[in-house]
């Protein structure tokens, strides 16, 4: 009885207080619910690329069938984008059986992406770039597996919920049955990124640093062409790179981060103090050696070339370990989906990868697995569909 008349009390007395001219207090709105959050899906570009990286990723490669062409693409392109669209929008697609579960589109994103095959079947393989092949090889370290290489088709589907992104994707594969099948799936997650955009890989390192800045970089990531079927569109090129954290774990702090080039709590690279410092590559300690050493992986990827220069777009990846892992002492089946979009991979991206190859000491921790590239169409507005330029009669 005490306790209501004190709660009595106080509500009489808020309420005197307010008719005696006190000012009300504007409530604050509750924070959006990142669970209906959206990212428009038409523009100009494809959404996923730019987008502030999501904790979760699927990316599907597919092949075509024999006898596929223009047609046939034509319809898997409308198909798909409507999926998309619908899917990204919280809204399920027409065939959708588990409607409830599309909801909650959490910023969801899917980017389609063509190999050079898509170009051959659409009867326009005078369009395709130069740079639509599969990477060199670099025999010193990649290793590379089939089921994790090549594909004719790619789907990079990013959203912050797990559930809506298993969901968004056996939409898309189920769409896409009688028209494309599956090659490979990789399914990677990342800890929230850091205000730099970066994040954090297994090893401990802060991955995706020295990102252009966009839109004032745009044309470093964006393909500038006077073809609108190629115009605005952008490359990707998928690294699948297996860690080896086993022997990564005997090393130092010291010794991993003169291999980094990096410090390993910051990301600072080890002449700075913030992970946005530029390297100081003149820099020399108290011995007259580089204090970024020449084989640092920072020091090596960074290049002074003009344009040479790509957006970074990185997943971590966990797989369960085999019995036959197992048995032989191993600790994890880890690394990173390493994913690059860039307007041309051989201007930008592959005068890094040789400079890592000749004598990134990280090569000793890491191996390249998977590789692919693929050519990104432009975005679309309402009405249209993914390649429409380069798919249209």
């Amino acid at each position: 009885m005490l306790a209501a008349t004190v709660a009595g009390g106080v509500t009489i007395a808020a309420a005197a207080g307010y008719g005696a001219g006190r000012e009300s207090v504007p409530e604050t709105p509750p924070p959006p619910n990142p669970a209906t959050l959206t990212v428009p899906f038409y523009g100009t570009y494809q959404a996923g690329i730019a987008t502030p990286a999501q904790a979760h990723l699927s990316l599907i490669a597919f092949d075509l069938p024999a006898g596929a062409d223009r047609d046939s693409l034509r319809r898997l392109m409308r198909v798909w984008t409507d999926d998309a669209e619908r899917l990204t929008a919280g809204r399920p697609v027409l065939t959708d059986t588990e409607k409830e579960l599309a909801d909650k589109p959490a910023s969801l994103t899917v980017t389609v992406g063509f190999g050079r095959k898509v170009f051959t079947a659409a009867g326009r393989e005078e369009l395709a770039p130069q740079w639509l092949r599969p990477l060199k090889n670099f025999p010193t370290i990649d290793r590379l597996e089939p089921q994790w290489s090549g594909g004719d088709l790619v789907l990079q589907i990013c959203c912050n919920d797990p559930l809506t992104l298993a969901h968004a994707e056996r939409a898309l594969i189920k769409d896409a049955r009688t028209l494309a099948t599956v090659r490979w799936v990789q399914h990677g997650f990342r800890q929230e990124q850091r205000p730099s955009g970066s994040m954090r890989n297994l090893m401990g390192q802060v991955d995706g640093t020295v990102n252009p800045p966009l839109p004032a970089n745009e044309r470093l990531v964006f393909i500038d062409s006077p073809n609108p079927a190629l115009n605005n569109g952008s490359s990707l090129v998928v690294r699948r790179i297996r860690m080896e954290l086993d022997s990564w774990d005997e090393l130092g702090r010291h010794a991993k981060e003169q291999a980094v080039g990096r410090k390993l709590d910051t990301g600072a690279p080890l002449t700075g103090t913030k992970e946005d410092d530029p390297l100081d590559l003149e820099a020399r300690n108290g011995d007259g050696l580089e204090v970024i050493p020449a084989f640092a992986h920072a020091r090596r990827a960074h290049l002074d070339g003009a344009g040479q220069v790509i957006l970074r777009r990185p997943y971590n990846y966990s797989e369960p370990l085999t019995a036959a892992e197992i048995a032989e002492g191993m600790s994890a089946n880890s690394g990173l989906i390493f994913m690059a979009y860039q307007a041309d991979v051989d201007r930008q991206f592959l005068p890094i990868q040789e400079s890592l190859a000749q004598l990134d000491l990280l090569n000793q921790w890491t191996t390249p697995i998977g590789s692919a590239v693929f050519f990104i169409p432009p975005g679309v507005a309402a009405g249209e569909y993914w390649g429409q330029a380069l798919l249209a009669e």
